[in-house]
């Protein structure tokens, strides 16, 4: 009895001594939290998928189609990382290629030219990091994306639902407003890669998880996000349902906002807001 006692005492100082970022991450990587498909199935109707980059190839880790939001036509965008260990391989663990980025502008401009507002969802740890995709130029792909999202003209909303890593992430949250679920991470390197640079150790990815300001309060605080979704208790992974219901009541309220606003009006404050994300000032 007294070393059952002893135990859930270590339980509890463990659990204690774990950064809250930490805990965040691991909610976010919980294998049964809801993907963007997930969401976009929930959320809007008649998806019909687009494919390819014209270019290279179809990359079947980033899906693109025109659906219904609420009776309104939009274009829906999201990553896919699939839930069996061969659905996994198949999707790259839901890391996209240079022609997955690509697929998506070429879906944005389809977007913009029949004036379909975008919708993005985001949940991936980074780009993919292999030889390839580096072949195929992936830097130079997400770049573009950066610089076309920002000028497109069409209302966009970004909602990062699980990881929102690096540039991956990025290439698809340049937008009038992005949103995080309340688990969610969104940061510039993954805590793993951080501990492993700063303190060649990647068991210290707590430590680092803490340092980086990846949960979704810190980068709200920071203004990289424009608001927070909340998750049913436990995580949206409790209440598939219910976290979408959530997030749909989010998505409505700013894209009626949005929409509302004149489209040079728009593109003014897209610019802005990322132009001044994040500034600090020193003396």
């Amino acid at each position: 009895m007294t070393e059952q006692a002893g135990s859930v005492e270590q339980m509890q100082a463990v659990a204690e001594a774990t950064p809250a970022a930490w805990v965040k991450t691991e909610l976010a990587r919980h294998p049964q939290r809801p993907y963007p498909m997930d969401f976009i199935e929930s959320i809007f109707t008649d998806f019909s998928e687009i494919h390819g980059d014209r270019a290279f190839g179809d990359d079947e880790a980033m899906s693109c189609g025109m659906a219904r939001f609420h009776g309104e036509e939009v274009m829906v965008i999201g990553n896919l990382k699939g839930r069996t260990v061969k659905e996994r391989i198949q999707r790259k663990f839901g890391s996209p290629d240079p022609e997955g980025y690509r697929k998506a502008l070429r879906a944005m401009r389809i977007a913009e030219k029949w004036s379909r507002p975008v919708f993005t969802f985001i949940d991936l740890a980074g780009a993919n990091p292999g030889i390839g995709a580096e072949e195929r130029g992936q830097a130079e792909a997400i770049a573009r994306n950066l610089m076309e999202m920002s000028r497109l003209r069409v209302p966009l909303i970004a909602t990062i639902t699980g990881e929102g890593g690096s540039g991956g992430a990025l290439a698809l949250a340049v937008a009038d407003r992005v949103l995080i679920l309340e688990n969610a991470v969104y940061s510039v390197i993954s805590p793993e890669g951080c501990a492993s640079i700063m303190w060649r150790d990647a068991s210290k990815r707590a430590q680092a998880a803490e340092a980086l300001k990846i949960t979704a309060q810190d980068v709200k605080a920071l203004g990289c996000v424009d608001d927070i979704v909340p998750e049913p208790e436990g995580g949206a992974q409790s209440n598939v349902e219910e976290a979408s219901r959530l997030l749909d009541e989010k998505l409505t309220w700013h894209f009626n906002e949005i929409k509302a606003l004149p489209l040079e009006d728009m593109l003014s404050r897209r610019y802005e807001k990322f132009r001044n994300i994040a500034q600090f000032y020193t003396t």
